[in-house]
């Protein structure tokens, strides 16, 4: 690794290109920044050779693991990881492999939670969640983020309103501001956006730009923010929300944005979701 480079890896659930149009609110009057992102990006492959629609669970599964997690499944697996994705999770996965490196490692997202232990008990839990938790040294909790040291995955924190929060609420300018405070902590950060995913199943233009429009001032604060040493990287799992004619997903393709050091060793011969791990492994 060279001298005090840092990584900051941004997911963002269901963001793929799309044809320009009254569907497709990922345009520059919605979303400047990430559009501007997109146009220079590297595009990857999520169908990964299995027929049928992308999915989350195995789109996740492939970026933390390396693996062609469909090819495992021999399908594209939706949601929730089931059994065979959980195992092939914990046998090794991103987490795993930095932490075996030495370096610091860090999941900026808050759980609502205050324990590993509640978190395991839970009956749904994500590719992320199922990851953290081979690493609890990872996690953050409700705690962190009363304090600043973890961005709930809204950004704001009004989503857990409903839940019984009661503190205060923030901007996306002021969430990325904590997260870049958090990656100057760690050698690898990574934060997960999954609000597109969400508004493009909803099929609802207003719904779809307030959560674009949200993430967007986010990106534009952390990218003005991001110093010289730190490397940035962006990327999706599957498309949705840049085409709210249809409820599912889409077989777009995703962008794979690095900026910083070393960067193009990100990007040079990535071709699917298979080649983000390899690649960034090699740069750490």
């Amino acid at each position: 690794m060279i001298c005090h480079m840092r990584v900051l890896y941004v997911f963002i659930d269901g963001v793929g290109y799309g044809e320009a149009g009254e569907q497709n609110p990922v345009c520059p009057a919605v979303c400047p920044t990430l559009c501007k992102l997109m146009e220079t990006a590297t595009r990857l492959d999520t169908t990964l050779g299995i027929p049928g629609l992308p999915q989350s669970a195995t789109g996740q599964a492939t970026l933390y693991t390396g693996v062609n997690a469909s090819q495992v499944m021999g399908r594209h697996k939706e949601g929730f990881p089931g059994p065979t994705l959980c195992r092939l999770l914990q046998e090794d996965n991103l987490f795993m492999t930095l932490l075996r490196r030495g370096l610091k490692v860090c999941f900026a997202d808050a759980y609502f939670a205050d324990t590993a232990e509640e978190l395991a008990a839970r009956r749904f839990k994500s590719v992320t969640t199922i990851m953290s938790l081979t690493a609890p040294e990872t996690i953050r909790y409700q705690k962190d983020m009363l304090a600043g040291r973890a961005v709930l995955h809204d950004l704001t924190r009004e989503a857990i309103v409903p839940k019984g929060y009661t503190g205060p609420l923030i901007t996306p300018s002021i969430a990325a501001n904590q997260l870049l405070d958090i990656v100057a902590e760690n050698d690898f950060t990574l934060f997960e956006y999954f609000l597109t995913d969400v508004a493009g199943h909803t099929q609802n233009w207003d719904r779809a730009s307030e959560v674009l429009r949200s993430l967007d001032a986010f990106l534009k604060e952390l990218l003005a923010g991001k110093d010289d040493d730190t490397l940035f990287i962006l990327t999706s799992d599957h498309g949705n929300i840049e085409n709210l004619g249809t409820r599912g997903h889409t077989m777009n393709n995703v962008p794979l944005v690095a900026i910083g050091p070393r960067a193009n060793e990100i990007t040079t011969g990535a071709t699917s979701l298979i080649d983000v791990m390899p690649h960034l492994l090699r740069i750490l």
